[in-house]
């Protein structure tokens, strides 16, 4: 008897061990439940965010694609300011070639005619010292008769002086 005692008693303890164990789990499957039931609440405000921060991916989206359609716009038209301003960049390179090759050209011919230029000069110099003594001398002439001097009567009159008054 001994032994149906002691199996009795084995079998007591598996069974408060069972009820022990069935109690524990009972336990850490309802606080699993609780953490289960705040995952859930966590997840639905996550999906309530989640779809503002979509709507709001969905327009920036929207703007950043407008703002890529104008700047493509805004391009092709400054392209055509690029072409144009390369085109007077070539235009004003061609001018100082052409400038550079008549200033060129003008010094190799000056210094072909440098002696014709130098008499052109001087006999230029001459001709114009020629038409100051003429204008002096018409000034004088005019100074001459346009002077209306008459002696007094009885003045005697120097030696040399001639007969215009």
């Amino acid at each position: 008897m001994d032994w149906s005692i002691l199996l009795y008693i084995a079998a007591i303890v598996a069974a408060i061990g069972f009820l022990v164990l069935c109690v524990a789990l009972a336990m850490t499957l309802n606080s699993l439940k609780n953490t289960l039931k705040e995952v859930s609440g966590t997840v639905a405000g996550l999906e309530n965010q989640l779809q503002g921060v979509t709507l709001e991916t969905t327009n920036l989206l929207h703007k950043t694609n407008e703002l890529a359609e104008d700047i493509q716009v805004k391009s092709e038209k400054l392209n055509g300011v690029v072409d144009a301003v390369k085109g007077v960049g070539n235009s004003v390179t061609d001018l100082n070639s052409t400038v550079r090759n008549i200033t060129s050209r003008v010094g190799v011919q000056v210094e072909q005619n440098e002696e014709t230029i130098a008499q052109v000069v001087q006999w230029s110099n001459v001709a114009m010292n020629i038409a100051d003594k003429w204008k002096e001398r018409k000034a004088y002439q005019t100074r001459s008769t346009q002077s209306s001097y008459t002696p007094v009567p009885g003045q005697k009159r120097l030696p040399g002086s001639s007969d215009q008054y």
